[in-house]
């Protein structure tokens, strides 16, 4: 068996057990600060991606160590301990609150409006359908309901009008062509394979109408200092799939970054090169830096 490789990876979202409801409270009240907010989140990325190596390792080997089972062991007590995957998405709903700047939908909404789609010239076939992927509110579309049909899903859902859905079960040809528009907030940094990264983007890509609108936000380090990742490169494995991007938000020392694109055909491959420019990592920086990668 191959050694295990020292850049740990993340884990998917349904691995972390939800843990007592004691915990996640205090994990809630100790999130109402800001930087409390950010640093135990960062705290549960990196037990998540912890855990993902170490359950690879445990269940990769025949000769199971016991010393890899006690780590993995204390990395998901420490999960529960923080309050688990209802903790984290608390502190997440914390963070969307209107007294810290609201959540992404508001960029989403300000640019379909510039965009005119809230006119009824542009909405002749009805209200737009808009998939909301890892949705942690249920009325984040509230204030748009007179255009926007809005179907939010989320692994672990934590009101009774969001569906309980992993975004990449979903039958493709079952939703084929089916939205208008996609959501993935905060979405594409959780997996903890970058090949089911892009597996997202091109399952949206099958997802949306022909000239359909997939929404995209992501931490800003993602591609400002991640080793394998730069604006460009992400620009241009959009491209690879099929989208064209119609809007970009983001700034030099801000948290987020956020883009808009459009759906096109899908571009045939033109070389061997082209082919494997977004199947493989490709190191743009070097030092202390992230492995955030989206593969094809």
């Amino acid at each position: 068996m191959p050694k295990a490789r020292k850049h740990k990876r993340k884990a998917p979202v349904t691995a972390v057990a939800a843990a007592s409801d004691h915990a996640a409270q205090q994990a809630s009240s100790s999130s109402s600060r800001p930087q409390a907010t950010r640093t135990t989140i960062r705290r549960f990325h990196v037990l998540i991606k912890r855990q993902a190596q170490l359950q690879q390792i445990v269940h990769g080997s025949n000769a199971e160590s016991q010393s890899t089972k006690t780590e993995l062991a204390r990395v998901e007590q420490e999960i529960e301990d923080l309050g688990g995957l209802a903790a984290y998405q608390r502190m997440s709903t914390i963070g969307q609150g209107k007294d810290r700047g609201g959540g992404s939908e508001k960029v989403l909404i300000s640019w379909m409006r510039d965009m005119g789609l809230h006119e009824p010239p542009t909405r002749t076939a009805g209200r737009l359908r808009l998939l909301e992927v890892g949705a942690l509110k249920a009325d984040n579309y509230a204030s748009c309901q007179t255009w926007i049909d809005v179907s939010p899903i989320d692994l672990h859902a934590q009101h009774p009008d969001i569906r309980e859905q992993d975004f990449l079960l979903m039958d493709p040809d079952e939703h084929r062509e089916k939205w208008d528009v996609i959501s993935l907030s905060l979405v594409l940094n959780f997996p903890p394979n970058p090949k089911d990264r892009g597996q997202m983007l091109c399952l949206a890509h099958t997802m949306l109408r022909p000239d359909g609108l997939l929404f995209v936000a992501l931490p800003l380090p993602c591609i400002l200092n991640s080793r394998y990742m730069t604006p460009d490169h992400f620009d241009g494995l959009m491209r690879s799939i099929g989208f064209e991007q119609v809007h970009t938000r983001w700034k030099e020392g801000g948290k987020m970054a956020y883009w808009l694109y459009r759906r096109r055909p899908q571009p045939a491959s033109t070389t061997y090169q082209d082919h494997l420019l977004y199947k493989k990592k490709t190191v743009f920086r070097q030092g202390d830096r992230n492995n955030f990668v989206i593969l094809l």
